[in-house]
Order: C-alpha cells, then structure tokens, then sequence
C-alpha cells in the first residue's frame, strides 16, 4: 500500500473516533404510550366538532402533532394492534391472550439494555389479555427482560377491569416508581361498542379523554418527566363504518384509520401532520427515541414529526 494512502487513511479513522458527534442526541428520557381501544376515526379526529375529545383537541393539540393519516394496516382486533406497536410488525396472532407475540417488544430491548432496571417500565391496561405484551415465543427472549404487568383484574384470564381503576394504578406508579417506558389501555371505548349501546359508546370515548389528560398534565407538570417525556395517544383500530360500529376486525376504513397524537420535547408542536403512517411506524420513531438499534421493525421512522426535518 501506498505509504501516504496509507497515512491519510489512518489520518480519517482517528478523526472518526475521536471527533465522532452522537447522530441523535434527543432530549426524550421517557416515553408514555397512552392506548384508548376502539374508538372510530369519525367519531375523533374526524369529527369537525371534536366534541368527544375536547381536552385532546382544545387543550393538548397546540403542544404536539396530530397524525390525520395514522392507520392499523394489518388484522384490526384488539391484541394484534397492541403487538404491532410494540414490536414493530403485523402479526396474526390469537386475540384472546393465548398465544405469544413472535417478536420481541419494545420493553424486553429496553430492558435488555439497561440492566437491572426492569421496575422502570410498566404496562397497565384494563384488558388482561394484553399481558402477553410483555413476553415473545422468541427463544432468545421468551421469559426474559419481561416488564412489571397490571393487566386486567389479576393478570391474563381474570377478565377486564373498570378504566377509573388502571387510571388510579397508572398515577400511582408515575408517583412512586416513576416508569421511563409505559404502555397504558384503557378498553373504553371499545367495551361500551361491543355492547351496541351508542350512547355508552360515545360516553366511554370522552371518559379515556378525560383521563388521558390527566395523565398528560401529570407528565408536563412533573419534575421528573417534564421536559424529557414523549407522550403518545392513541388507538389500536376503529370500527365499522354505519351501523354496523359495534363490531370491528376487517380492512374496512373504519376498522383501519385511526388516531395519533404525539408530544414531546424532540418533536413539533402545534400542527396536523398528513403522512401516512401506521402502527409499526410508531413503533420504529420509539425505537429511534430511545437509541434502541437492535431491534428489528417493519415500519419506519416518522422523520417529519421532528424538530428540524
């Protein structure tokens, strides 16, 4: 080799090493994801007089981003919605809580990475089938680096729980072990539409508002996640269009198009954003937000959500 080459080359490696900037130096140390199960488009977002999400449309929308084009692209139950935003990929999987995810969440990489720190995660829901949120039929991680789980009355197969008790349990543990990585749901609205009663239905979408703006507050008045916190809102799929909105889990509009509003200290604020983009989407802009890059994810990074994009 030539012997200058060969000087220059040794020249740019040590500049790499020595001079190397951090590609995404993000200000986010936290990351709330706050689910609200089945709600349709029209009845959210969709609804010009947002008279359902107040607190969501008249208090939180000025300080994040609003997704108008967010969709669940695979199978529209309950289970596998929740699987691929926490693992990044649309999976057919049982919808009753008896089968594993294939891949491993977010949460076991999160802890995989951080050692020890398993009690700074939490996944809180009222459906207790989304217990298996936590664990994979992947043998490198099956059993392993699980999260601390409240789901349902007392864990998979003890049957749902009333929201006003995960709401309880989800400010309890942001007042005591303080999570860096949680993942709350609520099984309003879509508990109420199954039953075919309207009005429940619709009550039931303001009433995960109202909570989820609580938690909100919580996270932007708090010391602790002030400032460093991401905060997601969203949901797992819709429902069908017309009358039929007691029922959900094809690829009808209203099953697909659903909801994201996303804040924090590393994204814009006060806009709506038209990118299509859908669950796994999410999943990988986590992923990217907690310098997570040994997973893998179907989706992409939704790079126009950030600050100087």
């Amino acid at each position: 080799m030539n012997r200058f080459y060969l000087i220059y080359l040794i020249t740019i490696l040590l500049s790499c090493t020595y001079d190397k900037i951090p590609e995404h130096p993000y200000v986010t140390e936290n990351v709330v994801i706050v689910v609200m199960d089945g709600p349709r488009y029209s009845e959210t977002i969709g609804d010009s007089s947002h008279q359902f999400i107040p607190h969501l449309w008249n208090d939180m929308r000025d300080s994040g981003i609003i997704c108008t084009e967010f969709y669940n692209e695979g199978i529209t139950f309950t289970v596998n919605g929740h699987v691929a935003l926490t693992t990044g990929h649309y999976q057919s999987i049982d919808n009753t809580g008896l089968e594993l995810p294939a891949n491993p969440s977010i949460f076991q990489y999160w802890i995989k990475n951080h050692p020890g720190n398993s009690s700074k995660t939490a996944l809180i829901c009222s459906k207790d089938k989304l217990e298996v949120l936590g664990n994979t039929s992947d043998y490198r991680f099956k059993n392993k680096f699980n999260p601390p789980s409240d789901c349902g009355i007392q864990g998979n197969g003890s049957g749902y729980r009333d929201d006003s008790i995960t709401f309880n349990h989800v400010m309890t543990a942001l007042t005591t072990t303080k999570p860096k990585l949680l993942l709350v749901n609520f099984k309003e609205p879509d508990y109420s539409g199954h039953t075919g009663n309207w009005s429940d239905y619709l009550n039931g979408i303001k009433k995960i508002d109202e909570y989820t703006y609580q938690i909100w507050q919580y996270l932007n008045t708090d010391n602790h996640y002030k400032g460093k916190t991401t905060f997601i809102f969203t949901n797992d799929h819709g429902r069908h269009l017309g009358n039929g909105f007691q029922h959900h889990g094809d690829d009808c509009t209203g099953c697909r198009h659903i909801f994201l509003y996303a804040q924090g200290p590393d994204f814009k604020k006060g806009m709506l954003n038209a990118q299509h983009a859908s669950l796994v989407d999410l999943h990988a802009t986590l992923l990217q937000l907690l310098h997570i890059n040994n997973s893998n994810s179907e989706g992409h990074v939704m790079m126009p959500l950030f600050k100087n994009h």
